[in-house]
């Protein structure tokens, strides 16, 4: 119970820091947008962004507040060509914690959220690809894989139902196998694996779950693109269904 005390408050000071990182960031990507190149200003954007939220991670982890396990990833930035991380979806903290270690993550995000104030300008930066037309988001995702960037892409296309359980899945939706398919690229699949609630859907970011919480981040099989995109989806999935029944967070 005490330690729950402590770390409540602690949990609201590191949200509240984030929030402010991530305002500062964004001013900075602001200045630097017309300053660089789209190649260069990609790289430092993003890198910007995976080191940020490294740094945040490492202090909810060093305060007790969470336990996350996602050294796995790192061996993906040795990997030079272009890759789809496919990843399940149990929590908002998802595209985050992959973000984190591969500082090539290309993230496709809401168009509402380009003019966000604490996003909009960094993830122009990125050059995030926004997902306001289906057309020029493949167009985009296809062209960001050709270039050897990591396109993060959860298949179930929003945070599992908390009624599919902890080892839950959502079916998967059409996209995934069709932009592997056009950009000639493998798909590498992470088992993100938890038994927390936070941030899972439904849950409000500042009430706190019980603690630790925990993450493991592990790589699973990689799937390379087929013409038969429809029938790859339906083993993805079975893939995806298999793995979550069988592991379980450490």
């Amino acid at each position: 119970m005490w330690q729950r005390l402590l770390l409540t408050p602690w949990m609201f000071v590191l949200l509240l820091w984030l929030g402010v990182i991530s305002l500062v960031y964004n001013l900075a990507a602001f200045v630097l947008l017309p300053l660089l190149s789209d190649t260069r200003g990609a790289a430092v954007g993003r890198a910007g962004i995976a080191y940020g939220y490294r740094l945040f991670w490492a202090c909810a982890q060093a305060s007790g507040l969470m336990r996350i396990d996602a050294k796995a990833l790192d061996a993906l930035n040795a990997d030079p060509q272009g890759l789809i991380i496919a990843a399940n979806h149990p929590s908002m903290a998802d595209a985050l914690l992959i973000g984190a270690r591969l500082p090539r993550t290309v993230c496709i995000m809401k168009a509402s959220l380009v003019d966000n104030i604490f996003l909009g300008a960094g993830a122009r930066l990125a050059r995030y690809i926004a997902n306001d037309s289906p057309r020029q988001m493949i167009r985009a995702a296809v062209e960001s894989l050709r270039g050897g960037g990591h396109l993060v892409l959860f298949p179930e296309g929003t945070r599992t139902e908390p009624a599919a359980g902890p080892r839950g899945l959502n079916p998967f939706r059409p996209g995934i196998t069709l932009i592997a398919l056009k950009a000639q690229a493998p798909i590498q699949t992470v088992i993100i694996e938890t038994d927390s609630p936070y941030l899972g859907k439904g849950w409000p970011i500042w009430r706190l779950a019980p603690i630790p919480i925990v993450f493991r981040l592990r790589l699973g099989q990689r799937f390379e693109p087929d013409p038969h995109h429809d029938a790859l989806l339906q083993r993805l999935e079975d893939y995806f269904r298999h793995e979550l029944a069988a592991g379980a967070p450490r």
